[in-house]
């Protein structure tokens, strides 16, 4: 950015407010000085008028007292007296002036030396004239001296009217003055307001509308040093860094635009990734997959991903893709620490730019099979590092940060990806032996038990049969005959449990079927009472109510003797199943001692398998109450 003057305060003598100041007082002394002007000659001209006047004045006494003497023939008249005495109080006013009436003589010398004729006539000659006349002389004398007398006072007169009239001319000229240079004053005050003000102001409104219209290479032009020449440094200053800071925007919005677009790219890239790793696929596709994705994203021209073995210590090839088949089967299976793939399994992110920079670079395979550059990232599934896969590109090559956090994401989501598959095949490993528990469990509960009797008989046939004793023969065989059809019987009960499948809102059905098939088989009738108010139980929990019914029904057909049985769900905000008979019941503390029944631990780990609890109330020739209750807070959404 180039140097820009500071915008400091513009020196006094340079402001633009002293400047209009002083030519406004220059104005004003000047209109002042033309008005004092016009007012001085007007109250000269008053004072003037007014000696005129008086002038004229002495004409008519000097005549009026030649006529009160005439009148009186020498005797000394009042009236004569009297315009004696005004004729030398005007003569006095004359001489000395009156500035409050006005009355002023011009300052003219003529007018000046004629007034003292007019004076020195009146008072060395006409006066004594007059006085001696009042005195009782004759008026002759008065009269003879008066025609000239008025005649220099009449002189006097015209001189004084002549210069009123200069004046008068003056002052018309100088109004005439005054009135040009207030015009020429406005005018110029004017233009010098348009050229301080009004221009300064039209070129900083014009650079602003430019600035507004982005174009920030404008610029004023720094003429004066008054306030305007301070603004518009000022103005050049603030485009000045205006340029510099948009420039520099749009060079952080490019980037962050660009950024954002990269990270776009890797939200796209996990949202994609993540799609894909979730679908149920084998393990062996979906890292084909996984590295046929990351092959792609970040051009390699091969890939690998290897798995650590349970004991740690070997690297196993799982897929490779883009590899050479010599390269596959050298490294196939690996030590962890003989290679970068299993340095990187054990300590974290390996990247090799150019393997020519490495010492000995021949003795890798990688060189060997024309490779020049290796990343390798962990797979891992929260602390646990399950292996590590690989990418590897001819040609040299460098990957960003960015891309290095992408690549280490990518992993942990392959790690948990393999995990989650782990797990899921664990849970199945887990809930296959579960089953086959409770599958084992029901047959030494029901089948077992009836072949060990139908063997117990067997055994005594045949003794009866070698002892040749046909009693012993005849009773023993209806009661093979029974134990068949029981066992059979039990049989068909547990490919019906093992085949029942409900989905979602069928338990209804099922219980009611379950009952049916109860009552068919043992003749005994079942009150039923359902109450279906609250939301479905999901499958799972569904399957294990009905296994319990059924195994509760079961034991009613096979011990109970019973006579009336009573079934009843509710199934509310908690969920209830409660199976009742009025059979033969038995002792608790009994059947405890007796190692417990087969079948009732069935039945309790079928409830605590869904969150419910089980229990029994009995007593010998009581029947049995079993109540399933499984509350609102262990229940699963459907």
């Amino acid at each position: 950015m180039s140097a820009i003057p500071p915008a400091t305060e513009p020196a006094p003598r340079h402001r633009l407010s002293t400047r209009i100041v002083a030519i406004s007082v220059a104005a004003l002394l000047v209109v002042l000085t033309m008005i004092g002007w016009t007012l001085w000659l007007s109250w000269k001209l008053e004072g003037a008028a007014a000696a005129i006047n008086d002038t004229g004045s002495l004409r008519m006494r000097a005549n009026l007292l030649g006529i009160e003497l005439l009148k009186t023939d020498g005797a000394a008249g009042p009236q004569a007296v009297i315009t004696l005495k005004e004729q030398q109080a005007t003569l006095t006013r004359l001489d000395q002036g009156v500035p409050a009436r006005p009355l002023l003589l011009p300052e003219d010398p003529a007018i000046r030396a004629q007034f003292a004729r007019v004076t020195l006539l009146w008072r060395q000659h006409l006066q004594p004239m007059a006085e001696a006349a009042l005195a009782g002389q004759s008026s002759h004398a008065y009269l003879a001296a008066l025609p000239d007398f008025v005649q220099e006072a009449d002189h006097l007169v015209r001189m004084i009217e002549a210069d009123n009239t200069g004046k008068t001319t003056l002052l018309r000229l100088s109004q005439g003055i005054l009135i040009v240079i207030a015009c020429v004053g406005t005018l110029t005050m004017i233009y010098l307001l348009y050229l301080w003000i009004i221009v300064p102001v039209q070129r900083l409104q014009d650079g602003l509308a430019r600035m507004a219209a982005h174009e920030f290479g404008v610029r004023l032009p720094v003429e004066t040093r008054d306030e305007f020449g301070v603004l518009a440094v000022g103005f050049n200053r603030m485009a000045e860094e205006l340029a510099g800071l948009y420039h520099d925007l749009e060079e952080r919005v490019a980037a962050k635009t660009a950024r954002l677009a990269a990270q776009n790219r890797e939200l796209e890239t996990l949202c994609d990734m993540a799609a894909f790793l979730n679908q149920p696929i084998e393990i062996d596709a979906m890292c084909r997959g996984f590295l046929q994705r990351v092959r792609a994203q970040f051009g390699a021209d091969g890939g690998s991903i290897r798995a650590v073995d349970p004991e740690g210590e070997k690297l196993l090839l799982v897929v490779a893709d883009g590899l050479p088949p010599s390269l596959e089967n050298a490294e196939h299976c690996m030590k962890v620490d003989d290679c970068f793939c299993g340095r990187a399994a054990r300590h974290g992110v390996v990247v090799v730019r150019d393997f020519r920079q490495l010492p000995q670079p021949e003795s890798y395979q990688c060189t060997r099979e024309g490779f020049a550059s290796l990343a390798v990232f962990q797979i891992v599934s929260g602390n646990e590092i399950l292996g590590s896969f690989s990418l590897h590109y001819r040609e040299q090559h460098a990957l960003s940060i960015a891309e290095t956090h992408l690549l280490e994401t990518l992993g942990q989501h392959l790690g948990v990806a393999l995990e989650n598959r782990r797990l899921a095949a664990k849970a199945r490993q887990l809930a296959m032996v579960q089953e086959r528990n409770l599958v084992a469990q029901g047959l030494h509960d029901s089948l077992a038990q009836g072949l060990n009797f139908l063997n117990f008989q067997v055994q005594m046939l045949e003794d009866a049969v070698a002892r040749s004793a046909s009693d012993d023969i005849t009773a023993i065989v209806p009661l093979l005959r029974t134990g068949v059809q029981e066992s059979y019987q039990d049989v068909r009960e547990l490919l019906a449990n093992f085949r029942t499948k409900l989905e979602q809102g069928e338990l209804m059905t099922g219980i009611r079927e379950t009952v049916a098939r109860f009552e068919h088989q043992s003749g005994v009738a079942v009150a039923l009472d359902l109450r279906d108010e609250g939301a479905p139980l999901t499958p799972e929990t569904q399957l294990q109510v009905l296994f319990v019914l059924q195994e509760a029904l079961s034991n009613i057909r096979k011990h109970a003797n019973a006579r009336h049985v009573v079934v009843q769900v509710y199934n509310q905000r908690d969920f209830a199943l409660v199976v009742r008979d009025d059979g033969d019941g038995y002792d608790p503390a009994e059947v405890a001692q007796r190692q417990g029944h087969i079948g009732l631990a069935i039945m309790q780990e079928r409830a605590e398998r869904i969150g419910g609890v089980l229990t029994f109330a009995t007593s010998p020739g009581q029947g049995v109450t079993v109540t399933l209750n499984l509350p609102a807070a262990q229940r699963q959404p459907a």
